[in-house]
């Protein structure tokens, strides 16, 4: 069973100024360790205008090394445009997931766009950068990954990870839309999809991960890292609807594997639940797990899915 002990609120987008672009939100952390720092990548928003509409970007922020609550610098600017008009991400780039492969840095993110019977439908896009990083263009107008037959609509939450000389994209897949008081909400479950060179994907077509929580639980993060010789996921669920407070809202899950097709669920070895009071005591979701300096650490976020931003957690009894 694994035991996290919770460090505290990392980054909060309220203390960042001069960033009209950066008001709200730091979701989705995922990192990339640097010599001297590391950045976490996340997803945020500026005021929605005068509609109540929004658009999201994605950012960074780095830490010191040293002491992760130390902050070093905030982007200047996205790291992604949004897309041009019509296009699947003309709206907002969230969440993104960013890998290190030799010299190249490689961003994958989700694109989104609106809709008119529901909210919106996603896509997912690549990037790369020539600055270490800290910006990417896109390597075209549309998405690497897209619907399809099996997968119709929202193919979001992308992961991307590198594994016996394979390209893994861990992602989300739409598979109905519900009535909540009159508002779609979207239902999706966790998926996987294979590459050779990171570009033409092959998808499984498979659910990862049983349901538990409800017939309609909607999953998502699907974070996954190899450790004692087998795979672990950390993931997130929640039910589909009234979702938005303590009862029903995002948890964090867990499940294993031996292949990283076949995956076993088991909630109850997660290590890590919402906290009794402050910003992380109404949901709990979003984990990102990464390996520093001989010590496992997760990045996750709090209440209203990481509008006041994400904490830090360490694991416990770790042995690299």
């Amino acid at each position: 069973m694994f035991e996290w002990k919770k460090l505290g609120r990392v980054f909060n987008p309220v203390d960042v100024k001069n960033r009209d672009w950066l008001k709200e939100f730091a979701q989705a952390p995922a990192v990339v360790v640097f010599d001297k720092f590391v950045r976490v990548y996340f997803s945020c928003r500026p005021p929605a205008d005068k509609n109540g509409q929004y658009v999201s970007y994605s950012a960074y922020v780095d830490l010191n090394r040293d002491n992760l609550f130390d902050i070093l610098k905030v982007s200047d600017m996205p790291i992604l445009k949004l897309g041009d008009l019509g296009t699947f991400d003309e709206f907002g780039t969230y969440p993104v997931s960013v890998i290190k492969h030799g010299e190249e840095f490689r961003a994958y993110y989700a694109g989104w766009t609106r809709c008119e019977s529901v909210p919106f439908n996603v896509a997912i896009g690549i990037g790369i950068s020539k600055n270490n990083g800290e910006t990417f263009e896109k390597l075209g107008g549309g998405p690497v990954l897209s619907y399809s037959i099996d997968e119709p609509f929202i193919l979001s939450g992308p992961k991307i990870r590198w594994f016996n000389n394979k390209w893994y994209l861990f992602y989300i897949a739409g598979k109905k839309w519900v009535m909540d008081n009159g508002k779609p909400e979207p239902v999706y479950k966790i998926r996987m999809a294979t590459s050779d060179d990171g570009l033409a994907w092959v998808k499984m077509n498979k659910d990862l991960i049983e349901t538990k929580v409800e017939e309609n639980e909607a999953q998502a993060s699907p974070d996954v890292f190899f450790y004692n010789g087998k795979y672990h996921m950390f993931f997130c669920y929640r039910y589909s609807i009234n979702y938005r407070g303590h009862e029903n809202g995002y948890r964090i899950g867990y499940a294993y594997s031996n292949d990283l097709v076949n995956w076993t669920r088991d909630d109850s070895q997660v290590g890590i639940n919402v906290s009794e009071e402050g910003w992380d005591s109404e949901m709990i979701s979003y984990p990102h797990v990464f390996e520093l300096d001989n010590s496992l650490y997760m990045l996750y976020l709090g209440n209203q899915v990481g509008r006041y931003g994400f904490g830090l957690a360490k694991l416990d009894g770790y042995k690299a």
